[in-house]
């Protein structure tokens, strides 16, 4: 098949929409398809994906984005693909993919100051809405949390709506592998190795629960336990945060990590109270990696796990003594033990390979090449 791939900017190093659609491209040129990605920037780019560049300049995020619109939707409807993918809103595609969560609903739980100001968010809201009404894509919702969201917004025909969580390297997230680059870890931040590490890796502090986490460290009291932080957001607000609730020795701020697996070998369990996350790719790399997580139902990924047997999900991401509880039953060896054994049995469901598996079986449905059921992820 030849496939259009339409993300903004191709850049694995933005993580999110932009890694996943490299992934992506390069699982699919492997199974022998013809694979165009439509972007306006392209880095590092897989040698065997074609490249489409659309002319984005402009003064503004806005002024950008319209023109890369435009061009996209000139490309797309010249050029003859079987299908065309968009990871964010855009004219014209088959199938929509919104990372980032429907725009419809974001917009909703922007800050005051984001919904007077963020035009480019009013304007994809405006873009999603013609799509999905006048050119009635396919939707590929990241999770249920997502699906119900499009539901809450958008009267689509459900066999219009499927719902695919991500995939993980299993490769590259390997728990056997490089164990030493844990400890190297551990040493260069001062570590003990006796400490039960909880490992977050956010890059928006504050969405995803860091000063909750602090709080429920402080509430802990309990000096094995500590929080490792990666990621490039500022952590000044919360240093002083853990400073005030008497926990700064055991909070430790690692700043941003090109290869993050070295931090998942540090850990002992993930954390991440988030308050939105449609699937958060990280919470499945934990599991990948046998780490039990302590996330929210406010988080799409947490439905390929079973409270209980691969962690704990709150119903309230600011719910301070429960997710205190939680991590206070991770220092329980054997539990917490049993629990790893339990997220490693994960591993196939997760798997990268799956993913592509089922994208291309969707694809192919699409296009009337066969007709698989759609896809889906299995129980836990």
């Amino acid at each position: 098949m030849k496939i259009g791939l339409i993300i903004q900017h191709a850049d694995a190093s933005r993580g999110g929409a932009e890694r996943y659609t490299i992934d992506l491209a390069r699982g699919l040129s492997h199974r022998g398809h013809d694979v165009h990605i439509i972007a306006s920037s392209f880095v590092d780019m897989p040698w065997e994906v074609r490249q489409e560049k659309m002319p984005a300049n402009g003064l503004t995020r806005l002024s950008r984005y319209n023109r890369f619109l435009r061009w996209a939707e000139q490309h797309v409807s010249t050029t003859p693909y079987d299908v065309t993918h968009a990871m964010l809103p855009v004219r014209r595609c088959d199938l929509y993919h919104p990372h980032a969560g429907v725009e419809a609903e974001s917009i909703l739980t922007a800050s005051s100051f984001d919904k007077a100001f963020n035009l480019k968010r009013k304007k994809a809201v405006a873009v999603e809405h013609d799509l999905i009404v006048d050119r009635e894509p396919i939707i590929l919702c990241l999770s249920n949390y997502v699906k119900q969201a499009v539901k809450k917004h958008y009267e689509v025909d459900e066999k219009k709506l499927v719902v695919l969580h991500n995939g993980v390297s299993l490769k590259r997230f390997d728990p056997a592998a490089k164990p030493e680059v844990g400890k190297q870890v551990r040493k260069d931040l001062g570590i003990g190795e006796k400490k039960i590490v909880g490992l977050m890796v956010a890059q928006d502090f504050e969405r995803k629960g860091v000063r909750e986490a602090i709080a429920a460290l402080s509430k802990a009291s309990d000096a094995r336990l500590v929080l490792l932080v990666v990621g490039k957001d500022n952590p000044n607000p919360y240093t002083k945060f853990a400073k005030k609730n008497r926990v700064a020795e055991y909070v430790f701020f690692a700043g941003g990590m090109k290869d993050v697996y070295a931090a998942y070998r540090a850990a002992d369990f993930f954390i991440l109270p988030t308050k939105h996350d449609p699937c958060s790719l990280v919470v499945l790399e934990a599991l990948a990696m046998g780490l039990p997580v302590i996330s929210t139902k406010q988080n799409g990924a947490t439905e390929v796990m079973t409270a209980g047997k691969h962690g704990f999900i709150l119903d309230n991401p600011r719910d301070i003594s429960g997710l205190c509880d939680a991590m206070k039953q991770m220092l329980n060896d054997p539990k917490r033990l049993a629990m790893s054994k339990q997220c490693l049995t994960l591993r196939p469901r997760l798997s990268q390979e799956h993913h592509v598996d089922e994208v291309t079986r969707l694809y192919m449905r699409m296009t009337g090449a066969v007709a698989p059921p759609v896809a889906t992820v299995p129980k836990a």
